[in-house]
């Protein structure tokens, strides 16, 4: 009777051989991907059909490492490797299998990228700068840039603790995102959940057009201005320079969310939509076409400073700029120049059209 040993030594010898005779074909190079069938299984060894350039070998540190993945591997099986040595001492082609499905989910994350491939994941975590997901066992990393409106935190004064706790809740949750970015160094993926649907954010757009006046919800407040619902999945933003013709020095002491107001599409660029409230306002500054002019004496009343001068209100919504220049320094301008109070002012440069007016302070 034969021994299982001598069989398997023999069954060695017989593989060696192969390997050696194949030696005339061009041998695969390190790093390449190769697959071939599972011809033996050992406890510290597999070993593959790689013809016609011979055998591979996956041991050592490599058996190790695949563990989880020979497990579920049986003789016949097709597997993919990757080639970490084109021969060695005995003959064998070292493979590995770790870095062939590493190497391969890279190749998926790629074809995903260019076909736009939208997918669905779980958020693992959160951090002060965005989101922690998984793709195929690659960690990830969304941006809260690249978080579309509804999910985007807003905070005052973009406080980063507060962004944190915002984006906290959505742990948990599932998000429609898209791979924008590889980088195998870091083990690491890029999403965005930003236009993961272009066709249909196109479509969702082409109902609209500049100088639609619209209902609209609140939906979000901002240090620069409000967020408006238009419909499920879009908003639009309105700045703080379109909420009013007055000064709006914080856009929280006019709205609240889910206040509903009306304004009007300025424009409709790169996928976003803008809009405005005062544009649905009488423009204050034509009640001074024509009445107004350079070198007129007006009175005004000093409502703020800023790193050019002093803002000067002859109504509501109606303001000009005194110069740091026409006193030298700004220093000088605000010894002169008190808030909430009123002077008189000679008009230096006024075009209503434009709301653009400048003034020089009388003694």
């Amino acid at each position: 009777m034969i021994k299982e040993d001598t069989v398997e030594e023999n069954f060695k010898e017989n593989l060696v051989l192969n390997s050696i005779v194949d030696r005339s074909g061009q041998r695969p190079k390190v790093d390449s991907l190769i697959e071939g069938p599972v011809i033996m299984i050992k406890k510290s060894s597999v070993y593959v059909d790689l013809s016609p350039y011979g055998t591979g070998i996956i041991y050592g540190r490599e058996f190790i490492n695949a563990k989880d993945i020979i497990k579920k591997i049986a003789l016949g099986d097709i597997i993919k490797a990757k080639v970490v040595e084109t021969e060695n001492e005995d003959g064998y082609t070292e493979l590995s299998l770790k870095e062939a499905k590493q190497a391969l989910m890279w190749s998926e994350a790629e074809k995903a990228i260019k076909s736009k491939t939208v997918l669905d994941l779980e958020i693992k975590d959160a951090n002060k700068g965005g989101l922690i997901l998984e793709w195929q066992g690659i960690q990830g990393f969304l941006p809260a840039s690249q978080l579309k409106a509804e999910h985007y935190p807003r905070v005052l004064d973009s406080d980063k603790d507060k962004i944190l706790k915002e984006l906290k809740k959505l742990v948990g949750q599932k998000i429609s995102v898209m791979i924008i970015s590889t980088l195998p160094k870091e083990g690491k993926l890029i999403f965005s959940e930003k236009d993961n649907n272009p066709e249909e954010k196109k479509e969702i757009l082409s109902k609209y057009t500049v100088g639609d006046e619209l209902e609209c919800i609140v939906a979000g407040i901002v240090d620069f201005g409000v967020f408006l619902k238009l419909e499920d999945g879009l908003e639009g933003l309105v700045h703080i320079s379109e909420l009013d013709w007055g000064l709006v020095e914080d856009p929280r002491t006019m709205f609240k969310v889910g206040d509903t107001v009306r304004a009007k599409v300025i424009e409709i660029k790169d996928g976003k939509i803008s809009l405005s409230i005062k544009a649905l306002k009488e423009n204050p500054w034509k009640e001074f076409e024509g009445k107004l002019k350079k070198g007129d004496i007006i009175k005004g009343v000093v409502i703020k400073y800023n790193k050019h001068g002093a803002l000067v209100s002859i109504k509501e919504g109606v303001a000009g700029l005194v110069h740091n220049s026409t006193f030298g320094t700004e220093t000088k301008l605000r010894e002169k120049l008190e808030l909430g109070k009123n002077y008189n002012f000679q008009i230096t440069l006024f075009e209503p059209k434009d709301h653009k007016m400048t003034l020089m302070h009388l003694e």
